[in-house]
């Protein structure tokens, strides 16, 4: 079986897990035993064994959807600077020091995010450059969509989604130009979009789906 994916509003981690580790994040196709590579599009398979993808069968049987493999290391960055600023304050605390909360929070460390913040609005720009997987929301014709498409970035940011935006489709070579584009996620894979496909559904937009943004 390929190309498997969740139905709207789906958080099964019976399907989940197979759609994550037995099928190529490129092209979808079944993934065979033992296989590294994939049989039909030659790409090199994300490993099924080890420190991560443990974490990924617990992550999805714990919260019923994977944010992505990418995830794991900026949240080890954000749990090291916070720890690095708890550990500074303490410090400064026992030296007396009563300025050096006030510069631990503004070091390099503590002020790192690993994710792009995401606007009250729903408003976030695709980062310049940038070709990764998103899950496609909807799409509005311009200019007649436009207030339509603010709208629904609105009201998918009220509901948590994260890092929701909007992007014209006219500005990227993977999309058919002419629409404003509402979208959910940075992924650096399909397989990571998939991942978070059921969260999106199950906020109310059955119709979305992953799609690959490349300039």
């Amino acid at each position: 079986m390929s190309g498997t994916e969740l139905s709207p509003g789906t958080t099964s981690r019976s399907a989940l897990l197979p759609a994550l580790e037995l099928a190529c994040p490129r092209c979808a196709a079944r993934r065979r035993a033992n296989a590294t590579h994939c049989a039909e599009c030659g790409l090199r398979l994300p490993d099924v064994r080890g420190t991560v993808p443990s974490l990924r069968r617990w992550w999805v049987r714990r919260f019923g959807w994977y944010p992505g493999d990418w995830f794991w290391l900026p949240l080890l960055a954000l749990v090291l600077a916070v720890a690095a600023t708890v550990a500074a304050v303490v410090v400064a605390g026992k030296q007396g020091h009563r300025h050096a909360a006030a510069l631990v929070a503004t070091s390099p460390a503590a002020a790192a995010s690993p994710v792009p913040a995401t606007p009250a609005d729903g408003h976030l720009t695709w980062p310049a450059g940038r070709t990764g997987w998103t899950i496609v929301i909807g799409s509005y014709p311009q200019p007649t969509g436009a207030a339509a498409a603010r709208g629904t970035a609105a009201r998918a940011a009220r509901r948590r989604l994260p890092q929701v935006g909007l992007l014209d489709s006219s500005r990227f070579a993977s999309l058919h130009p002419g629409y404003i584009v509402v979208f959910s996620g940075i992924f650096g894979s399909n397989a990571g979009a998939r991942a978070a496909l059921g969260r999106v559904r199950h906020a109310g937009f059955g119709g979305a789906y992953p799609g690959l943004i490349a300039p």
